[in-house]
């Protein structure tokens, strides 16, 4: 019993370290080109810089003798931070919980003083889990008219106090902590123990947990002893390309097999392309092979205390352009003598290994592979570029795809429409056993194969089915993306997976639909789509505008009211409701819902198209569902404007008995 569970337990406790290190990346990485631009201007525009500006590096006065506040420090001070903080409150509670985290972090910036990464990363994922627990108490309670004004005003006072208490509570706490932590790393430094750190960080990363280290301790450390110093060395802690090359280059010389022949190629994306993950399988294959990346990085460590190098900012990703683009001034030689040298040691210890052993490194990548994708908890970037696994037009090839699902914020609108879209290409491809469905992503679960989601929703779909396969779209009715899809089936039926196209599937049956049909025992309304729901020219001359048409038009019809018309412009501002073919479907989120009175469809037509988030749209199409209906109703939507043909002639009707005759359909 004990045998198992020690294994178990370790196990779940590495899985709670990557996420607790996913999330804290999460924060940092979608920010990593501001904190590139901020090390470029660092490194251009400060006194001793390349190219010394006062009035953009912040040093020297003005004419009049005013100091120059200049960009570096307002943008490491306060832009930096307060992206942290919006980007870990919305990966919390979206838009309104990324407001709230940021106002938080404002005070604690102020009461600290200095730049406040640790802080920003308390604060952002606090006010965003906070206000959603306030939001909790009083959701479906506010009269109707009134949702606005509430939500406005308690997000303002609750970021408020957020702020005093970031003020008076927090910074003090993260301040100490901070310099506890800086005082930790000179100890490391000044004792000349700090290369010992690649006893813990190159292990991690093979085991995935280099995100909880690198981003969540090390660049916000880094970045307050760059803005000390003009340089940090804990920047190449863990970018150091050095040690996977030479773990590769060793495989490339004195491996056998698949890893022998795979490992040049998989050098060359991991020293320019940054992607160290692609070294990890052949670590895994033979893992005493640790002892080579940890040989190496302890090398390039020590290599930057002696020559007293560093970057100006993080590194990401890992490539060696990335790093010598961060490269402080005045570090070049040592940065560069820090990555061959440790290249040099790992390839010389891995070359030993190899050459001495019994197994040449012969090992089967494609089961190290899957066991790194198993640590990992998701499919990897290093599946399909080792072990050659089939590729559909950019759409990596999957194992047994069976179970689809279409995902969108509220689960209603364009993911019921995608769904149908690709339902119907993958059922008139003869793939009739594999299932397609649609939800909210507050409701994924981690159950399905693949996963279809708008590209600006790809990271909070990731976080919620890791194990799956995700494929970002940013056109819903057309997108290429579709076709990859079917192509990714039939390459997996002639694999040997799923079920053979046969040819009697090669139309869709009458049943391709059943899935967004209505549930048995419900009616649908006679006329979801009314005469007076249409209108062949809008008077809108913007989204917002195209968007209160809609709404309006939905209200008349007795379908919604003033609130879910407001969380249509919700809705829009946390994703696009872009369709494709000059189609735009607004709708209301998912806790909207309620406020629906009445299925309904409507439809209005502009001459000039309107600037949709970039897109052109000439047809708006506003939907409101009760509970199941408007699977179904979208279905048939997806069918017309599927069709390029009746998209023209829906472009061309005269009048509203042309436009019914050809979306009629929906109200059958």
């Amino acid at each position: 019993m004990s045998t198992t569970a020690a294994p178990s337990r370790l196990h779940t406790a590495r899985a709670g370290v990557q996420r607790f290190g996913t999330f804290l990346s999460g924060m940092i990485m979608p920010n990593i080109g501001a904190f590139i631009a901020w090390g470029l201007i660092t490194a251009l525009f400060i006194e001793k810089g390349y190219i010394p500006i006062g009035a953009l590096g912040g040093f020297g006065k003005d004419a009049a003798g005013v100091p120059y506040v200049g960009l570096v420090g307002p943008m490491i001070t306060y832009l930096l931070p307060l992206l942290i903080a919006y980007t870990g409150g919305k990966a919390v509670y979206d838009v309104r919980g990324g407001v709230v985290g940021a106002i938080g972090t404002m005070g604690v910036i102020i009461g600290a003083g200095i730049p406040m990464f640790i802080g920003a990363m308390i604060m952002g994922p606090l006010g965003g889990w906070t206000m959603k627990k306030l939001d909790a108490i009083w959701t479906h309670k506010i009269r109707p008219g009134f949702e606005m004004l509430i939500n406005n005003f308690s997000a303002g006072i609750w970021g408020a106090l957020l702020a005093l208490v970031g003020f008076y509570a927090i910074s003090p706490v993260v301040v100490y902590l901070t310099e506890r932590a800086s005082d930790g790393v000179h100890f490391l430094v000044d004792s000349n123990l700090l290369p010992l750190t690649s006893i813990l960080i190159e292990p991690a990363k093979v085991l995935f947990l280099n995100n909880a280290i690198n981003h969540g301790v090390l660049t916000p450390l880094g970045i307050q002893q760059s803005l000390d110093s003009g340089k940090s060395i804990l920047f190449l802690l863990e970018a150091n390309p050095g040690p996977g090359l030479g773990v590769l280059l060793a495989y490339s010389f004195f491996g056998k097999g698949a890893a022998k022949a795979s490992a040049p190629g998989a050098a060359i994306i991991h020293f320019l392309g940054g992607i160290h993950e692609i070294y990890f399988p052949y670590v895994l294959m033979k893992p005493i092979l640790i002892l080579a990346t940890i040989g190496g990085g302890m090398t390039g460590i020590a290599t930057l205390a002696i020559t007293q190098s560093g970057l100006v900012a993080p590194a990401a990703p890992g490539s060696i352009l990335a790093v010598l683009a961060q490269t402080a001034r005045g570090s070049y030689f040592g940065v560069i003598l820090s990555v061959l040298l440790a290249c040099t040691v790992s390839f010389v210890i891995a070359s030993v290994i190899l050459r001495t052993s019994k197994d040449k490194g012969e090992g089967d990548l494609a089961a190290a592979t899957t066991q790194m994708e198993g640590m990992k908890g998701k499919k990897s970037m290093a599946s399909s570029l080792l072990v050659g696994g089939g590729t559909a037009g950019g759409v990596a090839l999957a194992t047994d795809i069976k179970n689809i699902v279409f995902a969108c914020d509220a689960g209603m609108g364009s993911s019921a429409m995608g769904a149908s879209v690709l339902r119907n290409k993958i059922k008139a491809a003869g793939h009739g056993d594999v299932k397609v469905t649609n939800a909210a992503i507050a409701n994924l679960t981690d159950t399905y194969d693949l996963v279809v989601v708008h590209q600006d929703l790809a990271l909070r779909a990731g976080q919620k089915t890791p194990s799956a396969q995700l494929v970002t779209v940013d056109n819903f009715m057309g997108s290429p993306k579709y076709d990859e899809i079917v192509a990714l089936l039939d390459e997996q039926a002639a694999n040997g997976y799923g079920e053979a196209p046969t040819a009697g599937d090669v139309a869709p049956s009458p049943a391709a639909d059943a899935v967004t049909a209505p549930a048995a025992g419900t009616t649908r309304p006679a006329q979801v789509l009314r005469r007076e729901s249409v209108v062949l020219a809008g008077a809108a001359g913007d989204m917002s505008g195209a968007i209160d048409e809609a709404g309006r038009l939905l209200k008349d019809a007795g379908a919604v009211d003033d609130a879910y018309i407001a969380s249509m412009h919700e809705r829009e501002r946390s994703v696009s409701t872009y369709m494709g073919n000059f189609l735009a479907i607004p709708h209301g989120t998912n806790e909207a819902k309620d406020h629906i009175q009445s299925s309904a469809v409507t439809f209005a037509r502009y001459a000039q198209p309107i600037d949709w988030n970039g897109k052109p749209v000439k047809f708006v199409v506003g939907i409101a569902g009760k509970g199941k209906e408007h699977l179904g109703i979208l279905a048939k939507i997806a069918k017309v404007f599927g069709d390029k043909e009746q998209v023209a002639q829906l472009e061309s009707a005269a009048t509203v008995d042309e436009i019914l005759d050809i979306l009629g359909k929906v109200n059958a």
